[in-house]
């Protein structure tokens, strides 16, 4: 079947045709390094990177950019905040972005470009805007005028009002209408900026993405992603800043966006005590155990983060790394159809999880040994188009164990003596010393092995 995916700029499922069937091009906002990451930010680099490696199956090439934006207000508190000069936090931070990345499985975009390496573009689109009418300098600020683009709003379908509220825009006496926003602002002492025919300033933050989307991908590009959180104003003001340059009908075809993630049941917040980074969780997590609650949820559904989601998908995983074990893997194999068929629908990653579920079923009911070889071999190479289950199974169910693996081989070896001599209180002793570690003991024809709880 075709794919086909939610345009949130039409609100249907739509049949994806690139513009170029031999160069899918899409863009996807990446994050403001200041400080780690947390779980809501994972949650659209995992489901993008899904999306990323179906497209890389379905066509011929591929590019995927994924911006980092590394100049910002937030930036600069941070900086003030901590006394760290903004270049040595912004590569800090941007090194612990993309080891969470790497944590989670996700590969990476074919071209990652900073905000501060592309203000020549932006001061670019920005003179455009002015020289045909759509934006205004005002005291060292450069505005978009919203009025002065009709068609503001077709993404989020907002009116004025809603809008204003949503936004929460500043009043400022350089504005002419106080839905404009902010292409370049005017930079004080101690606060990085660049030179510009408008005075010593820095963009705004919606221009970056405009001015970074156009130079990697052209003026027209396919498909353009980000959370909810993004379509206003963010999306919106991309759109029209966009258009407004290039012309009617240019810019981003389609529009992804996913949906947002609660902890136990709450919007993520310091002040409630569950706000988690990506970086705290890998810490206790194994990332692919992460990236797979992550897709446990269609994408653009609302999802919990809690102990529950997290419990299942241990015990999710558990299955399907325990079908691996010990199986022969066939030189080729092909994706099970029903896992490619899910991912198609708009990226339904559930039904795809419960599809690689369905070729363990098979596997367990075949008593052949090539088919049960060639069965996980399908399993293997249909989970890969979710970036699941590429490592060797032993080192899953090991994982990260809280005493090293060659103490606990000895104390293996220990309960085995006691359970020869028939000491069975003392095997039971040592299994029991180990559960308190996080270490599961399974005793099986060919012997004893072990996996963290």
């Amino acid at each position: 079947m075709p794919l086909f995916l939610y345009n949130t700029l039409t609100r249907q499922k739509e049949a994806f045709i690139p513009l170029d069937e031999n160069n899918v091009r899409f863009y996807v906002c990446g994050v403001t390094v200041y400080d780690y990451a947390h779980i809501g930010n994972a949650r659209p680099y995992v489901v993008f990177d899904v999306l990323n490696r179906l497209l890389r199956n379905l066509f011929p090439h591929v590019t995927y950019v994924r911006n980092i934006t590394d100049i910002d207000d937030k930036i600069i508190k941070a900086s003030q905040d901590n006394g760290e000069e903004i270049h040595s936090l912004t590569q800090r931070t941007t090194c612990y972005f993309q080891e969470d990345m790497n944590a989670l499985g996700n590969l990476p975009p074919d071209i990652e470009p900073l905000a501060t390496e592309h203000v020549t573009e932006m001061k670019v689109m920005i003179r455009v805007l002015i020289e045909k009418g759509f934006a205004y300098e005002n005291e060292g600020h450069v505005l978009f005028s919203v009025k002065s683009f009709p068609e503001y709003g077709s993404l989020s379908r907002c009116n004025h009002e809603e809008r204003l509220a949503g936004a929460r825009v500043e009043v400022a006496p350089y504005k002419r209408d106080p839905e404009d926003f902010i292409l370049w602002k005017p930079s004080g002492e101690n606060i990085p900026g660049w030179e510009s025919p408008w005075g010593f300033g820095r963009p705004g933050w919606h221009i970056e993405c405009s001015a970074m989307s156009s130079k990697y991908l052209g003026e027209s590009f396919d498909i353009h992603g980000g959370g909810q959180d993004l379509i206003f104003p963010h999306h919106e003001n991309e759109i029209a800043q966009s258009q407004a340059c290039f012309g009617p009908q240019t810019f981003a075809r389609t529009w992804l966006h996913n949906g947002m993630l609660t902890v136990n049941g709450e919007k993520m917040s310091k002040s409630l005590g569950n706000f988690v980074t990506i970086h705290q969780l890998h810490e206790k997590l194994p990332g692919e155990l992460i990236r797979f609650v992550l897709l446990s949820s269609h994408y653009r559904q609302p999802l919990d983060w809690n102990e529950q989601t997290v419990f299942q998908g241990r015990q999710s995983l558990d299955r399907l790394y325990n079908a691996l074990r010990g199986q022969e893997l066939k030189e080729k194999a092909e994706i099970f159809e029903p896992v490619k068929t899910a991912l198609e629908d708009d990226l339904n990653t559930p039904l795809a999880i419960s599809a690689l579920h369905e070729i363990v079923s098979l596997l367990h009911k075949s008593s052949s040994k090539s088919e049960k070889e060639q069965l996980a071999s399908t399993l293997k190479v249909s989970a890969s188009w979710l970036g699941l289950l590429q490592q060797d199974p032993e080192n899953w169910f090991k994982g990260k164990t809280r005493i090293d693996e060659t103490t606990i081989l000895s104390l293996i070896e220990a309960r085995n003596r006691a359970r020869v001599q028939k000491n069975f209180a003392e095997a039971d002793q040592v299994r029991n010393e180990l559960l308190k570690a996080g270490i599961i003991l399974e005793d099986g024809p060919h012997g004893t092995s072990w996996r963290q709880q």
